[in-house]
């Protein structure tokens, strides 16, 4: 009985799908439907609450993660896992003060490396494809610039409870080794990140954690401690089967709302391979013609998705047209996170309209707000996390109907041609 929660829905599936690979029964449910867990006939042996909570105040985030941990603990969860980004952006320090609180216990272990999707952390210094972290893309997100690479010192800027950190020396010794660092640190420090270079530093760090109550951090360790915890099978009586797949109406809608380089390079490949698609001219948002602008993209992918062919609407990253759409938007009095959530609930209201005028139940999303926007304007109250198409990288079934088959991509995950991958799949499982 494993209870996590997640700051995005697109990490939720993300860390679900390590355990379901190991056959464990796992769902995700947004944070407004978290008690829709209780009336499950049988509790999955991993529940995943998504908060949505990256763009929140620290206030907002932090009780989110409060109430969602009582929640799951008040349902007999044992073992509590806090789902973070894999490079730290967001409420961190809020988030992991909350789960400690809700409780009552006094620390956790922090594992941020996810080697598989290039994260590593070697002398408390996060890198991403082998770049520091205030080096590589994400020292330009456009909402949470990372300009810091020491993991130790972005969280010690974020919670008034003691950090320390476990060298890559002490992780090379192995399982024994670290265990026992880490009970010789336990009372010292409320929060022990872990150095991770690379998979048999999971593999250990896994077998020397895998009592702890509570852990926190990336979804990397997750996969081997699903492994060395001995799964039992999932629960086959209460699986979800989709609905059978209509090849005469073969079109699948896909959406992007992620700006970061690995989603756009995605974008690329996928319009090379002759995807029809409208690219979403950010600044319109915020103009008095956005409902005729976003009529016209509903219109074209409604016909397009109708005539059998797959559709990608995605949000522009183009430097200038990014730039000058947040200059709009703040002129016009709004956040960095308030234009973010314009774009995203725009995409959602595109793909909503898109789905109700088509009947289309198989759909590719990039991006956590744009994922989280559009399962909330669907209506979606619950995930089964269904099968890994890359690492981190899961389709996932819609618990309730119509059983919608969605692919959840985190903005930053997955290799060129993933959304070839992603559509071959939706069509084939």
């Amino acid at each position: 009985m494993i209870g996590i929660v997640a700051d995005d829905i697109t990490g939720a599936n993300d860390i679900g799908i390590m355990y379901k690979k190991a056959g464990l029964l796992t769902d995700v449910y947004p944070y407004e439907y978290r008690h829709d867990l209780s009336q499950r006939k049988i509790l999955p042996e991993v529940a995943v609450i998504d908060t949505n909570s990256r763009l929140d105040s620290k206030e907002e985030a932090y009780d989110k993660v409060f109430e969602s941990t009582k929640r799951l603990k008040e349902l007999g969860y044992k073992q509590f896992f806090n789902k973070t980004c894999s490079v730290f952006r967001g409420n961190i320090g809020a988030e992991f003060d909350a789960m400690l609180d809700a409780l009552n216990e006094s620390f956790a272990v922090v594992v941020l490396g996810f080697p598989k999707n290039g994260r590593t952390t070697i002398h408390q210094q996060h890198y991403v494809y082998g770049k520091k972290l205030d080096e590589s893309n994400f020292r330009h997100d456009p909402v949470h610039p990372m300009t810091e690479s020491n993991i130790v010192d972005i969280l010690k800027s974020q919670t008034t409870r003691v950090v320390d950190h476990v060298d890559i020396s002490v992780i090379r010794e192995g399982y024994e080794a670290i265990k026992k660092e880490i009970q010789r640190r336990r009372n010292d420090c409320h929060y022990l990140i872990l150095d991770v270079e690379d998979q048999f530093s999971l593999e250990e760090i896994a077998k020397a954690i895998i009592n702890e109550k509570v852990i926190a951090g990336a979804s990397g360790v997750a996969e081997e401690l699903a492994r060395v915890s001995s799964p039992i099978n999932g629960n086959e009586q209460d699986l979800i089967q989709p609905a059978q797949y209509n090849q005469e109406n073969a079109g699948i809608l896909c959406a992007a709302g992620s700006l970061t380089p690995q989603t756009f390079g995605q974008v690329a490949f996928i319009k090379e391979q002759g995807i029809s698609y409208r690219e979403m001219d950010t600044t319109k948002l915020f103009s008095d013609d956005k409902e005729t602008y976003l009529k016209g993209l509903i219109q074209h992918l409604a016909e397009t998705v109708t005539a059998g062919s797959d559709a990608l609407v995605y949000a522009s990253n183009q430097s200038e047209l990014v730039a000058k759409t947040k200059e709009i938007g703040k002129a016009k009095g709004f956040s960095n996170e308030e234009i973010s959530r314009v774009v995203s609930n725009s995409l959602a209201d595109v793909v909503a309209s898109v789905v109700k005028q088509t009947g289309v139940e198989r759909i590719l999303l990039a991006g956590g707000e744009t994922s989280a926007s559009i399962c909330q304007k669907l209506g979606i109250k619950g995930l089964r996390v269904h099968e890994e198409i890359e690492p981190g990288l899961p389709s996932c079934i819609s618990i309730e109907k119509p059983h919608y088959v969605l692919v959840l991509k985190s903005g930053s995950f997955g290799g060129v041609d993933f959304f070839e991958k992603a559509l071959n799949h939706l069509k084939e499982c």
